[in-house]
C-alpha cells in the first residue's frame, strides 16, 4: 500500500493506493462525513486482487486530509470534484473506473460529465441522480432529529462520539435484517483512529451544494452501473431506479436487505458486481 498527500490550493488530501494497475485503476469516493476508513479492507483487497490499482482518499474535513474548524467550510462541491481530478493527476491515471458512494456518487457523476475523458466507467452506489427529483426524496426525520443532538455532544469523549455514530449506523441500516453492531463498531473505531477531529467531518452538512444546473444525469455517456440497497432508509431505492432510467444503457443492481451501508455480508456481492461490470463494459480504457 502506498500513501501519498495530494496538494490542492487550500487543502491537502490523504490518499492510499493498493495493488497494481495491471487491468486499470479503480478510485473509490466515499460519502459525506466519511473518510477512506469507511471502505472495508476486504472490498479493497477483492478489487486489487483482480488486477486493479485501487485508490482511496479522505475528503476534506475527514481522516488525515485538511480539517477545518467546525462551521461553514471554505469549499463546496466543485472543489470536491476537482479534488478527484487532482488525485488522478498525482497518480498519473489518465482514465479511471470511478466508484462513488452517496455524496461520492454525486461527485462522481459531475466528474464524469465535466471530465468524460478521465472516466472509463462510472459506478454510483447508494447515490442520487444528479439534478433530478425522484419519489421519496429527502432525509428521514429520524436522522435529522438525531443530528440535532450534535450541539450538546461532548466531542472530546470517545465513548459519547462512538454512541452518536453508532446510532447513525443503526438509522442507516436496512430495517429488514439484524443490525450488525459489531461491524459498525469496528468501522467507527477505524474512523476515530484515522482522524484527529471527527467533528470537522460534519462540516459536510453545511455545504451549499452548488451544482451547475446545466449538468444532468441523463447526459452521462460513459458506461454506468447503479447499485443500491433495497432497504436504504436514507436514500430511497427509487433514487437508483431514477438514475438507471435517466442514464442511457445504465445497469441496475439492487441489493436485497441492504441499507445505506457496507457490511461484511455484502462485500462479495458488491465486489463481484463492480468487477463484472468493469470487465464487460464496452469501452474499457486502461489507466
Amino acid at each position: 500500500m502506498i500513501e501519498k498527500y495530494v496538494q490542492r490550493p487550500n487543502a491537502q488530501l490523504y490518499t492510499q493506493a493498493w495493488g497494481q494497475p495491471l487491468r486499470g485503476t479503480i478510485l473509490l469516493a466515499m460519502g459525506a462525513t466519511a473518510s477512506s476508513a469507511w471502505w472495508p479492507i476486504a472490498l479493497i483487497d477483492a478489487l486489487a486482487g483482480a488486477g486493479y490499482q485501487v485508490i482511496v482518499f479522505d475528503h476534506r474535513d475527514t481522516g488525515r486530509s485538511t480539517l477545518f474548524p467546525p462551521g461553514t467550510p471554505p469549499y463546496d462541491l466543485p472543489d470536491l470534484v476537482e479534488d478527484v481530478i487532482a488525485i488522478l493527476d498525482a497518480y498519473a491515471v489518465s482514465s479511471v473506473h470511478l466508484v462513488g458512494m452517496s455524496l461520492g456518487g454525486l461527485v462522481a457523476q459531475i466528474v464524469t460529465l465535466q471530465h468524460p475523458g478521465r472516466v472509463a466507467t462510472l459506478t454510483v452506489f447508494a447515490g442520487e441522480p444528479l439534478n433530478s427529483a425522484y419519489d421519496g426524496e429527502g432525509m428521514p426525520p429520524e436522522i435529522m432529529e438525531h443530528f440535532s443532538g450534535m450541539a450538546t455532544l461532548d466531542w472530546s469523549r470517545r465513548e459519547d462520539v462512538t454512541q452518536f455514530l453508532l446510532r447513525i449506523a443503526e438509522l442507516s441500516a436496512a430495517p429488514d435484517r439484524p443490525f450488525d453492531r459489531h461491524a459498525a463498531l469496528e468501522r467507527i473505531g477505524r474512523e476515530l483512529d484515522h482522524t484527529s477531529a471527527i467533528q470537522s467531518a460534519f462540516n459536510h452538512a453545511m455545504l451549499e451544494g452548488k451544482i451547475d444546473p446545466g449538468l444532468h444525469a441523463a447526459d452521462i455517456t460513459r458506461p454506468t452501473l447503479v447499485i443500491h440497497g433495497a432497504g436504504d432508509p436514507l436514500i430511497s431505492v427509487a433514487a437508483a431506479k431514477k438514475t438507471h432510467e435517466l442514464i442511457p444503457n445504465a445497469r441496475l443492481t439492487v441489493l436485497e436487505k441492504v441499507g445505506h451501508e457496507i457490511t461484511p455480508a455484502e462485500i462479495p456481492t458488491l465486489s463481484q458486481a463492480i468487477l463484472g461490470f468493469i470487465r464487460s463494459a464496452p469501452t474499457v480504457q486502461r489507466a
